[in-house]
């Protein structure tokens, strides 16, 4: 994978503004099913308690490993 140089700040800016955007998915979703967090959420469409809600725990799954990757890569710098 190719290296580029870019300023710690800079960096550290533009992580957490990807971060901010991933959270703001993440709250959309946790508002649609009315849950305020992703744990009971992932629990309840996986024990069939909010119906047709898969396409969604999918996707709060891969935002929710995004955001984990992120942090992770943050924590790094």
């Amino acid at each position: 994978m190719p290296r580029v140089k870019l300023d710690k700040s800079l960096a550290e800016d533009l992580i957490t503004s990807k971060m901010r955007v991933l959270q703001q998915y993440i709250d959309e979703i946790l508002n649609r099913w009315n849950e305020s967090s992703s744990k009971k959420f992932l629990e309840k469409a996986r024990t069939g308690i909010h119906e047709n809600a898969e396409d969604d725990a999918i996707e709060l799954r891969q935002l929710l490993a995004d955001y984990t990757n992120l942090q992770e890569i943050l924590n790094k710098l």
